[in-house]
């Protein structure tokens, strides 16, 4: 497969996690794996957001323990830190100054419509200020980048139209093209990864199965799998297979077993561990000190261009002298 070019040089691409948890297979479908895929095709950036972590995350032990478990997890999965920027969002202050940027240029009534504010609020998430301007730092994570293009499932698309939105007022406002309108990457056949609930998996509901998690916890956690008992197919358990094997190889495996829901979970549970004890295994063997390398090294790429960028912005609005 051609590498993307814009201009002659590889296009420029970001995704990120928040460091609010312990990441579970949805994470890794939903966002690292897709990453996996194509990020040596890009330049790219990956980076741990800890600020926004904050919205929902009180507890400082676990927000630094939680900083160097996402960065193990990435290189876990098979992230090399030589081909990508792994940074941490708050070793660069830049993604804040920006973030003030565009709170300034967008409205409450457009803040007020975005989706997973009015879905976490829904679900008992406190409606603090952080949660609610959650998208402008959002989209200066992807400005500040020159960000061409961002990975995501259809249920993200209005991150990006969000960000296009602040981009937009900005340029308009100065009458410069002074930031990049970043593109949504849709990529076919990943969206909501279902929870042991059914719903999209996710820390805040306690549904998920830890994607480094051992044998023990697995089996835990697949075992807790809602099932309904009409059918011969416990949909649940065939949705979260269905991201480990095809329907042709799972095909027999529910014929054989139709109806015996225990033995459809014990296999799951058999397949599950095959996948993750060998990142489990690597993962135990990258320390700390790998881990502030790695993010020493990623943040001065990665402010290379942030500098250069907010310089821009600066001077256009009028703060730079």
């Amino acid at each position: 497969m051609p590498r993307p070019v814009f201009n002659g040089m590889k296009q420029r691409l970001l995704t990120g996690l928040q460091s609010s948890g312990a990441l579970h297979i949805g994470n890794y479908f939903g966002v690292l794996k897709p990453f996996l895929d194509i990020y040596r095709d890009y330049e790219s950036h990956l980076m741990v957001a800890d600020y926004h972590a904050l919205t929902s995350l009180r507890d400082p032990e676990a927000l630094r323990a939680n900083i160097y478990n996402v960065v193990r997890d990435y290189m876990a999965v098979g992230v090399d830190p030589n081909e990508c920027v792994i940074f941490r969002q708050s070793d660069n202050q830049d993604h804040t100054e920006l973030a003030w940027v565009f709170n300034c240029m967008v409205t409450v009534p457009f803040l007020e419509l975005a989706h997973a504010y009015k879905d976490k609020v829904a679900k008992g998430l406190e409606a603090n200020a952080g949660l609610f301007t959650y998208p402008m730092l959002q989209a200066a994570d992807i400005a500040l980048y020159d960000i061409d293009v961002v990975p995501v499932g259809e249920d993200q698309r209005q991150h990006l139209e969000y960000t296009r939105e602040a981009v937009g007022k900005l340029n308009r406002a100065y009458n410069a093209e002074l930031l990049k309108e970043p593109k949504e990457m849709i990529l076919e056949g990943v969206g909501v990864v279902p929870g042991t609930d059914g719903e999209k998996m996710s820390k805040s509901r306690g549904n998920t199965i830890p994607l480094f998690g051992t044998t023990e916890e697995i089996e835990r956690a697949v075992m807790s799998i809602l099932t309904d008992s009409k059918g011969d197919r416990p949909e649940h358990v065939y949705a979260i297979h269905r991201l480990l094997k095809s329907e042709e190889e799972l095909a027999p495996i529910y014929e054989a077993n139709k109806g015996r829901y225990g033995d459809l979970k014990k296999q799951l549970v058999a397949d599950l561990e095959a996948f993750i004890a060998p990142m489990r295994e690597k993962r135990a063997q990258i320390t700390d000190a790998d881990v502030r390398d790695v993010l020493t090294a990623g943040v001065e790429k990665a402010r290379t261009t942030s500098h250069e960028t907010l310089s821009r912005v600066r001077t256009a609005i009028g703060i730079n002298l």
